[in-house]
Formats: structure tokens, sequence, C-alpha cells
């Protein structure tokens, strides 16, 4: 039997607490990871990525990760761009609620049922872009990964960013 590994996307949500989008962004990103694509999806901590976390830049190098912000400040996907490369997909609740004509979520730590609404619509937003990436589509392109050293990855064949071949 053929033993084939599954790619996964990353999923970055918003850290943050001062707004209800935070929280819909974090909840949608469980619902994600527990309910709708467990098999197909891994979550990326944000503030230990931020902090350095070298295991969550690498998979985001490596693998397309789409980003889930709860206002257009966009720590996640501009974090994400910053340390490893830019993400497969973004999403900023806000626009998606204003997109679908959803009011506003109201409560950071219990959610109204607006709150609850968004939480379902940008998870199924989601499981609808990480189906798009199994299949080979991206809403934005990646950009190239890189290899650093020490990292136990062997980096492609071919030119590297500076046009040299490695050494073999």
């Amino acid at each position: 039997m053929l033993n084939v590994i599954q790619a996964k996307a990353g999923i970055v949500s918003c850290s943050g607490e001062e707004l209800a989008e935070g929280t819909v962004a974090r909840l949608a990103t469980l619902k994600v990871l527990h309910e709708l694509r467990p098999s197909s999806t891994v979550t990326i901590c944000l503030p230990l990525f931020l902090a350095g976390g070298e295991g969550d830049r690498e998979f985001a190098r490596f693998h397309p990760t789409i980003t889930i912000d709860g206002c257009d400040l966009r720590c996640a996907a501009r974090g994400t761009e910053m340390y490893s490369a830019k993400p497969a997909a973004s999403i900023v609740v806000n626009e998606l609620l204003d997109a679908a004509g959803l009011p506003r979520p109201e409560g950071r730590r219990c959610l109204n049922a607006a709150g609850r609404a968004a939480v379902d619509l940008v998870a199924e937003r989601v499981a609808q872009l990480v189906d798009e990436l199994a299949r080979g589509r991206r809403s934005k392109p990646v950009a190239p990964a890189t290899v650093t050293a020490g990292t136990g990855v062997d980096p492609p064949p071919g030119p590297d960013r500076s046009g040299r071949s490695p050494a073999r």
C-alpha cells in the first residue's frame, strides 16, 4: 500500500482580545481544526511565531497558511509575511461580515448571537480556502520557501536565491 503524506494548511489566528472580532477569529480557527477540517489543518501560535518560534516559522515557510485577523491591523497576516512567507489566503473578520451583510459581534468573552453567526461564517470560509489549497488553487500566491541551515530539511535542487546552485 502506498503511504502518502497529506499536506496540511496552517491557520494563523488573531490573538487580540480587545475586540470581539478577535474572539471570532480564534473560535473559528478552533472550529476548523476540530470539526470542519481536522485532518488537513494545524494551528500556528501567533505570539510564539512573533517571538521567534522557529518550528512555526519553518512550517509557514514550507506549507500554505491562512491568516484570520480580527481587524484591519492584520497582525497575523503581516507577521506571517514578515517572518516566513506571504499567506496563501487572508481573512479579516470585519471585511467578511460586511460583505455578508452581517452585524458586528459583541462580547469579547461570551459572544452574542451575531458573534456566534460570525464564527460559523468565518469557519466555513476558512474550510473552503483549505479545500481550494488542497486542490492547488490559491487566492494569493505563496512566496517561495527558503531553507535555513540546521533545519534538517534539504533544499530543493537548483539555484538558491543568490543564483548559485547548491553543492552536493
